[in-house]
């Protein structure tokens, strides 16, 4: 397992997945292994949070010592990792694999992304600060970039277009988990939670000026129902724009590229007619005599 001191040392390049060492066998606390460790503590991080987990309180979860938990892993670190991967694994690829062309599998990734980041609020703040490369989580990074590719757009641009798709789809998820939680610790359900936000600002007069222009927004999403419906018809929508974006972008690129690949041809044809036809208008230097005459 990777130690503390190992990612003070080199926390760019740190990783319990790029641990070498064998699992440990034998010994080891009697009906405890890994698996119910991190099932452990993925039903913590989503009850509690990341900042109340802690070696102490997830062995009284699991009712163990502490000092059993070490058999397994050495850090607190390693089991959020392990927690990481286990929640990528709730992405169902072959549910995507399912999809007729790349925009079905597409919104099916990104709806499976966003409902993985809805179903456990602690996973967003983690995503930048561990390496990410367990087995689940290069799985779902294979599929989506498989899945970029079938769009057609060159290599250089499907960064681009990943980054488009799945940073939208990460802030989307945070922020309507954000909310839930927010709601949850209020003792509210979503719904109730929402309209209490808005009209607290809504009826307060210092507000009353500022919010002339956006009036009529927040009049069309109050009519759409539940704060869930206002969800899933704006992230579809969304996400409808994206696949937009994404079919335009192809067909420029295609076009670009074949109007960069057709002005080279013309440039290599063009360079070789004028060489020829420049040889033909000057013709050979003649063969003159010493008083410049041409010779006989």
């Amino acid at each position: 397992m990777v130690k503390a001191a190992d990612r003070d040392r080199n926390p760019a390049g740190s990783s319990v997945w790029l641990e070498r060492r064998a699992a440990r066998t034998g010994g080891g606390p009697a009906g405890l292994d890994r698996d119910r460790i991190v099932a452990a503590s993925v039903r913590m991080l989503d009850r509690d949070g990341l900042a109340k987990l802690s070696m102490r309180r997830l062995a009284a979860e699991l009712g163990v010592t502490a000092m059993s938990l070490y058999w397994y892993v050495d850090t607190k670190d390693d089991i959020i990792e392990y927690a990481i991967d286990t929640v990528y694994g709730e992405i169902g690829l072959a549910a995507v694999d399912e999809g007729r062309d790349w925009r079905e599998r597409l919104r099916t990734l990104a709806l499976q992304y966003r409902r993985m980041l809805v179903r456990h609020p602690w996973m967003s703040p983690c995503a930048g600060q561990y390496l990410n490369i367990g087995p689940n989580a290069i799985a779902v990074g294979a599929k989506i970039q498989e899945t970029i590719a079938a769009t057609g757009l060159p290599l250089s641009r499907r960064p681009s277009a990943m980054s488009a798709v799945f940073q939208f789809v990460y802030g989307y998820g945070t922020i309507e988990a954000q909310f839930g939680r927010r709601a949850a610790e209020a003792g509210m359900d979503s719904d109730d939670f929402y309209g209490a936000s808005i009209k607290a600002f809504r009826d307060d007069p210092a507000f009353m000026e500022s919010l002339q222009p956006m009036v009529d927004l927040l009049d069309e999403r109050a009519s759409h129902g539940s704060v869930s419906d206002i969800w899933d018809r704006d992230f579809a929508f969304a996400l409808d724009l994206l696949v937009a974006g994404i079919e335009v972008m192809v067909v420029r690129e295609t076009r670009e590229t074949g109007e960069t690949e057709g002005a080279r041809e013309a440039g290599e044809t063009g360079g070789a007619e004028g060489a020829r036809e420049t040889g033909e208008a000057e013709g050979a230097p003649e063969a003159r005599g010493t008083d410049g005459a041409p010779e006989a």
